[in-house]
C-alpha cells in the first residue's frame, strides 16, 4: 500500500505526530489501561517498544482479544509493570491465565464496545496498526476492525503504527489521522495465521461431509474459529450462491469465491458482500481483501449483533466445542476449571442463526479427544467447566458419526440423539449413565448402541411419481416418527401387516423396530419432507435366523403413499443389504388376500416359492438365484 500525497495541512499534521516507537510508548503513564490491536492486526513494533520500555511502567493493565504475536507482557518477570486482561484466550496467553498471571473477562464479543461506551472499562491508550492514509487522511484498520476501532475511538491517546503492508478494506474500517495522537511509521510483514490441524484428517472429512448436508444453496455462512468448523469448506464446491456473514475468515474461503460458489447473490442483508469483523491468514488473504469491494469489515458490535445476524435468511452458524453434555449444554472455553479460549462470538452467532428465517445454529466437534481416549459427548460437563452455549441455543450437533437434531426435542430425545453420534466405544456407557440419571426409559434396548456403524451406503433418494422419497437405515432416534407412522395406518393396513387387530404401539414394542445392529436386524425407512421436516411413510424390516441364514422380511407403507412403488424400492434396498451380509433367503408370512405384498416379492424377479397353509401364504425368496 503506497501512501497517497497529502494536502499541505494534513501533511503538517501528520509530520507533527511522527514518533519513533520508543518515543510513542512514552505517552503511556503508570496505571494506564492499554489496548493492543487484535490478531493479525497487532502492531508488533509498538508491542516491542512497550516491552523494551517496561521500566517506565507500573501497574498497567493490557487489554486485548485474540493475540497471535509476542506477549511478553504476560511473562512473570513483568508482573509489577503489566498485567494482561484478555477478552479471549489464545494459545500464547493460556498458561498465564491459568497460572494466575493474567486475567480473563468472559463476555460476548458483540458487547465489548458497551464496556468502553459506559466506561465499565476505560482505555487510556490504544495501540493500533493501520494502512497509510489516503488523500483525505483516512487510514484503514485493514485486517482487524473487530473491537479495535471502538477501543481507539474511546481512548484518551491513540498510537498508530502506519504499515504499508496493511491492506485497505471497505466497510466501517477507517480512522482519520486527526484521531491519532502519535504516528509511528514501520513497514513489516503482518502476522500470519495458519491453523494447525487439530484432529485426524479422516475425522474432519467425515464431519465436513455431514455439515455440508445442512447447508442448502443460497445460505449465508458463519464459520467459527478452528479447523473443525472449517472442515465443511471443501464439501461446498457443488453448492450455489452462498454468502458470508461471519466474525472472521481465512485463506480457505478464497477458493470458493474464485470458484463462484460464494457470491452473496441471495443474501438478504449486504447482498453480494462478504461481511466480517477481522481476518486471519497469509499474504494471499491480505492481498485478496485489499481494496476488494466484495469484502467489507465492520466492528464486532455490528457483525456479531444477533439481531443483525438474524436478518440474513438461511443463516448457518457453525461453531465448535470442547465437550457437550447429554442435554445439549456446550462448553467451548474450558477443560474442567482450566480456561482454553473464550466466549468470543459463538453465542452471538448461534442466537443470530436461530433468529434467521431458515437458519441453523450448529455445533461441530470430533466425538473424542486425547487420541480417542475420552468422549467429548459426556453425561455431565466436567467439574469446573462452564456453559458457553446453553442447551436451548443448540439446534444441531455434528460429529464424524452423524447429525443430532436437538431443537424442540425432549431431554430423552436429546440424550438418545447425542449418544447416537458419540464414538461407538462410549455409547453403552453413555446409555447407562442416561438411564441412571432418568433421562431415558429404564427399559431402553441397547443393541443399537453397541458399537454398530451406521451404514450410510444404503441411503438413497428416489422420485416416485413426482414425490421425492428419502430411504435410509433407521436410527434409535426414529421411534417418534415410527409411532406417528403406525397411527397413520388404516385398520385394514394394520390387519394385513399384523394379521390381526392392533390398537396401540407402545414404546416397549415400537423401540424393537429401531433397536437394530444393521447386520442381523435391519430396518429401512421411507421418508418424505413435509414443511421442511421429514416424516416416515414406509418401513421395511428383516430379522435374521442365523442358523438357517434366512431372514424374515416385513413391509408397511402409509395408506396415502401406497401404489407409488415405495414398497418395491424398500424391497430392493433390503435385498442389497441382505446380499451384502451374505443372507441366503427372505421369508414372510402373508394373509392370503394380501396380494399387493405378495406381488412385491414376485416382481423382484428372484426365485420365489409360496405355500398356502389355511389362510396364510408362507413365502420364501432366494437372494442368490442360480446362474
Amino acid at each position: 500500500m503506497v501512501q497517497m500525497p497529502l494536502p499541505d495541512d494534513l501533511q503538517a499534521q501528520y509530520d507533527a505526530k511522527l514518533r519513533t516507537p520508543e518515543e510513542a510508548v512514552r505517552a503511556i503513564k503508570r496505571g494506564d489501561t492499554v489496548f493492543i490491536g487484535t490478531a493479525c492486526g497487532e502492531p508488533q513494533a509498538l508491542v516491542r517498544a512497550l516491552v523494551s520500555s517496561s521500566d517506565i511502567l507500573s501497574d498497567n493493565e493490557i487489554i486485548q482479544t485474540l493475540s497471535l504475536g509476542l506477549t511478553p507482557y504476560a511473562d512473570e518477570k513483568f508482573n509489577e509493570q503489566m498485567r494482561l486482561n484478555a477478552f479471549f484466550i489464545g494459545p500464547n496467553v493460556r498458561n498465564a491465565v491459568n497460572e494466575g498471571r493474567a486475567d480473563y473477562t468472559p463476555i460476548y464479543l458483540s458487547e465489548i464496545e458497551d464496556l468502553f461506551e459506559d466506561a465499565t472499562i476505560t482505555v487510556e491508550v490504544a495501540m493500533i496498526q493501520v494502512s497509510p492514509p489516503d488523500e483525505m487522511g483516512d487510514c484503514s484498520l485493514g485486517v482487524s476492525v473487530d473491537i479495535t476501532k471502538s477501543a481507539a475511538m474511546h481512548a484518551d491517546v491513540v498510537i498508530a503504527q502506519i504499515n504499508p503492508r496493511m491492506p485497505r478494506t471497505y466497510g466501517d474500517s477507517v480512522l482519520n489521522i486527526a484521531e491519532f495522537d502519535h504516528i509511528v511509521e514501520k513497514t513489516e510483514e503482518l502476522l500470519i495465521f495458519m491453523p494447525e490441524r487439530e484432529e485426524d484428517l479422516e475425522v474432519l472429512t467425515r464431519i465436513g461431509k455431514h455439515l455440508s448436508e445442512l447447508v442448502p444453496d443460497g445460505s449465508t455462512l458463519q464459520i467459527g474459529y478452528g479447523t473443525t468448523p472449517n472442515a465443511v469448506l471443501p464439501f461446498l464446491r457443488q453448492k450455489k450462491d452462498l454468502g458470508i456473514h461471519t466474525e472472521t475468515f481465512g485463506d480457505t474461503l478464497i477458493d470458493l469465491v474464485e470458484a463462484g460458489v460464494i457470491n452473496g447473490k441471495r443474501k438478504t442483508l449486504h447482498n453480494g458482500k462478504i461481511i466480517a469483523s477481522f481476518v486471519m491468514g497469509t499474504r494471499r488473504l491480505y492481498d485478496f481483501v485489499d481494496l476488494n469491494p466484495m469484502v467489507e469489515l465492520y466492528p464486532s458490535s455490528y457483525t456479531n449483533d444477533p439481531t443483525v445476524i438474524g436478518r440474513n435468511e438461511n443463516m448457518i452458524a457453525i461453531n465448535s466445542a470442547l465437550e457437550i453434555d447429554l442435554t445439549g449444554q456446550v462448553c467451548a472455553e474450558q477443560l474442567g476449571s482450566r480456561f482454553q479460549s473464550g466466549i468470543g462470538g459463538q453465542v452471538d452467532f448461534m442466537r443470530g442463526a436461530a433468529f434467521s428465517k431458515g437458519g441453523k445454529p450448529i455445533i461441530a466437534l470430533p466425538s473424542t479427544a486425547r487420541d480417542g481416549t475420552i468422549s467429548r459427548i459426556v453425561p455431565t460437563l466436567e467439574e469446573g467447566a462452564g456453559v458457553t452455549t446453553p442447551r436451548g441455543d443448540v439446534h444441531f450437533v455434528v460429529t464424524e458419526y452423524g447429525i443430532a437434531e436437538l431443537h424442540g426435542k425432549s431431554i430423552m430425545q436429546r440424550a438418545l440423539a447425542l449418544i447416537s453420534v458419540a464414538h461407538p466405544k462410549f455409547r453403552e456407557g453413555l446409555l447407562a449413565r442416561a438411564k441412571s440419571m432418568r433421562y431415558i426409559y429404564q427399559d431402553q434396548l441397547e443393541n443399537a448402541f453397541r458399537g454398530s456403524q451406521y451404514p450410510e451406503q444404503y441411503e438413497a433418494v428416489v422420485d416416485h411419481k413426482g414425490v421425492n422419497v428419502y430411504y435410509r437405515p433407521a436410527k434409535p432416534t426414529d421411534e417418534p416418527m415410527l409411532r406417528d407412522l403406525f397411527y397413520s395406518f388404516s385398520e385394514d393396513t394394520i390387519y394385513q401387516r399384523y394379521m390381526g387387530t392392533i390398537k396401540s404401539m407402545p414404546h416397549r414394542e415400537i423401540q424393537k423396530v429401531v433397536d437394530i445392529d444393521y447386520d442381523e436386524r435391519m430396518t429401512i425407512l421411507a421418508l418424505v419432507k413435509v414443511k421442511d421436516k421429514f416424516k416416515a411413510v414406509g418401513v421395511a424390516t428383516y430379522d435374521l435366523d442365523r442358523p438357517r441364514n434366512e431372514a424374515e422380511a416385513a413391509f408397511m407403507v402409509s395408506d396415502k403413499y401406497q401404489g407409488k412403488g415405495i414398497g418395491s424400492q424398500m424391497m430392493e434396498l433390503l435385498i442389497k443389504v441382505g446380499r451384502d451380509k451374505g443372507i441366503k433367503a427372505f421369508t414372510a408370512e402373508l394373509l392370503s388376500e394380501n396380494f399387493r405384498m405378495l406381488d412385491i416379492f414376485y416382481r423382484t424377479g428372484l426365485k420365489t416359492e409360496t405355500r398356502l397353509v389355511e389362510d396364510t401364504y408362507l413365502v420364501k425368496m432366494d437372494l442368490w438365484p442360480k446362474v
